[in-house]
Parts: structure tokens; sequence; C-alpha cells
């Protein structure tokens, strides 16, 4: 009887193919996977609403003559409101407008105010306003919004309650109708780390600008800020101000580059906006307010600089005259020298200067510093 063969074994060289065969459709799936994930972020940041395809108003056109809105953000009354009156009193009452943010429920009456012009001018629906908070920005966009209601509001100058005018109202409104362009103090302040990591992708980290919140716009970027409903959420959401409170011990013995420092919103908010906008060929890059800082501390710790309050001594005509000459403002952290232009045309650098006390501000009227333009004066002079 023959015995049947055995089957011979199955031949390694075949298992060890399907077992490679399968490694490497395992390895394929995992990289489709990979870039499914990576396709969907990327779809996402694209779809992701981006402030640069918001669409401007249509202009509101107005007859007459245009206006400049002055805008003061106010604790409560204005100290300074007889300097102010001896500056609108000379000037035509269809060229300007008077808003004033003041705390809620304050009003500008006749027992609050030594002016008539600031009668009334206060706006009814204000914000508790708190430095170094989102507040500030609210307020700023209250006003703006209040003063685009009128179509002959043209340039908008946002002022604080210690404010003074350096020159005669004629001055100031030839200054700004003469140009197309608005003043934001804007530069990029690689130094300091306020800017939050978590406001990416909304605000990339190349857009974010710092400035002076004293800025003067033009209706068309007045029309952006008020009606910005994408960078104002992200703003109060992760630029806040860092309490005394919230710094710890393990937070002092830090190394500077791991420090997280507060952010102050209005000292970013606007030329970060209009630089997001890609608005920024359209700025002159510099505020029309003078501040005298008092850097008493170091470089590095700019924590205790503060802005000079002006007293009646300090307020001579020579240190006036010093505000009113300077031509040019030098921006370290840019490498940037903004000489000060108007329509192209070279220009004192300030109108406006800050912070002046009662005292230092009845000065400036006794020295005549803000006085109406005598074009009489000049043809006597010339004959």
């Amino acid at each position: 009887m023959t015995k049947k063969r055995a089957a011979p074994p199955l031949a390694a060289a075949p298992f060890r193919r399907r077992l490679w065969l399968s490694l490497e459709l395992v390895a394929a799936l995992s990289v489709l996977a990979f870039l499914f994930v990576v396709l969907r972020l990327q779809s996402y940041s694209l779809t992701t609403p981006q402030p640069t395809l918001l669409l401007f108003r249509d202009p509101v056109p107005f007859s007459g003559e245009p206006k400049i809105a002055f805008l003061f953000l106010a604790r409560a009354g204005l100290n300074l409101d007889f300097v102010w009156h001896s500056f609108f009193k000379n000037a035509q009452v269809g060229n300007f407008s008077i808003y004033v943010h003041s705390k809620p429920g304050f009003k500008l009456d006749q027992s609050t105010t030594r002016s008539p012009f600031f009668y009334g001018r206060h706006l009814e629906d204000s914000v508790q306003v708190n430095w170094g908070e989102a507040s500030m920005i609210e307020a700023e966009r209250l006003l703006l919004r209040v003063a685009l209601e009128d179509p002959a509001n043209q340039r908008f100058v946002l002022l604080s309650d210690s404010c003074v005018p350096l020159y005669n109202f004629d001055y100031v409104y030839n200054y700004l109708m003469s140009s197309p362009k608005s003043f934001v103090d804007s530069f990029s302040n690689k130094k300091e780390r306020r800017y939050n990591e978590k406001m990416a992708p909304s605000i990339p980290k190349h857009k974010w600008r710092k400035g002076s919140q004293w800025i003067t716009l033009i209706r068309r970027h007045a029309e952006v800020v008020v009606d910005d409903d994408f960078i104002f959420p992200v703003f109060k959401t992760f630029c806040k101000r860092k309490l005394a409170e919230d710094i710890d011990e393990k937070q002092i013995s830090e190394p500077a580059s791991e420090k997280k420092h507060g952010c102050i919103p209005d000292e970013h908010y606007v030329p970060t906006l209009l630089s997001m906008r890609e608005l920024e060929d359209e700025l002159e890059r510099r505020t029309l307010t003078y501040t005298l800082w008092n850097n008493s501390g170091s470089e590095k710790d700019k924590r205790s600089w503060h802005p000079v309050t002006f007293q009646y001594g300090n307020a001579s005509p020579k240190e006036i005259e010093k505000i009113k000459n300077i031509d040019h403002v030098y921006y370290e952290t840019d490498l940037r020298t903004e000489w000060c232009q108007c329509n192209g045309t070279f220009v004192p650098c300030f109108l406006f200067a800050r912070k002046f006390s009662p005292g230092a501000a009845m000065r400036l009227l006794n020295e005549r510093f803000i006085r109406p333009f005598e074009i009489s004066s000049l043809l006597q002079e010339s004959s």
C-alpha cells in the first residue's frame, strides 16, 4: 500500500510578502489620515473670518463745511473747560462738534461746566471706564458711533480731560482738513511681551501694533473702528492689564523671557485694527497730542514711567515753544524717524498736549498762546 505524500509547508516568502504588504497598507492609511487632518486644519484657518474681507461703508453725502468732531474722554466734568471755551469761541460754529464721554449718569449743564459749548454734549449711553481695561475702548467706540451720526463730521479727534490746544482753532482746522490721512501712533515694539499667543490666528503677531490712544481719524477709519466686531472681542478676552495681586513670587523669580506682562488695550487696539485692515498707508503714523513721560525708571523697567502733569511753573512760554517746535519723532523699536508732515508739507508735530493742571492751563491763556489769528497784524508788519 502506497502512502500519500504529505503536502509541503507553505513557503516562507509569500507569508513575508503578505505581512510586508499589510504594513505598507497601514502606513499608507496613516499618512492619508495625517494629510486629512492637516487639510482640515488649513481649511479651518482659511475659512476663519478675516477683517481684511470686510467692506467699507458707502460714503454719506453732506452739504456745507466739513466739521471736526472733538471727542473728550472725561472722568466726570472738564476741569479745563475754560481753555476750550476760549478755543471754540473764536471758531465758526459750523466747523466743529463736541462729544463728551463721562461716567454714567453725569450730565453737562450750567451746574457742572462753565462753558455753554459743553451744555448737553455728554453721551447719554456711557459706560464705566477703568484704566487698562477694554471699557476704555468701548468708550472711544461710543464717542465715534455718536459722532458718525452727523454726516458733516469728517475728522474725529480723541482727547482727554487734561488736554489743551497749542494753537488757535483756525490753525488746527486747516491742519487737519488739508490732510487726507488719519494721525495714528503706530509702531511694532518687539521688546514688550504684551502680545498673547492665544490671539492667533485672529490677530497674527506680525500685525500687532502699539501707540498712543490719542488718535485723529478720517471718517472712513472712524467707521472701521465702529463697525469692527472681529478684533474687539479678541481684545476683550485676551488683552488685559495684569493686576498687582496677580503677580506672585514665582513669576517675579522667573526669567524675563518667561514672564507674562499685562496688556493695555487702548494702547494697541486702533493701530492693530488698522494694521489688520491693511490701512497703514493711509496713516500719518504719529499722534498729534504731546505727552511728557517721566522716565525715572530704568530703560528695562518702563512700568514706572508715567505722564508728567504740567503745573503753572513748568508751563512757561519757553517750554510750550519747545513742544511746538518739535518736527519729528523717533521710534527706536522700528528704527524709524517720522518727520511730521501734513499732505506732504513739513509741519509741527503736535496740536495738543497733556497732562495740564488748571493752573498750567490758565497760564496758557494768560500768555496768550491760544488766541485768534490776526491777519491784520501781518499786513501791518509787511507795510
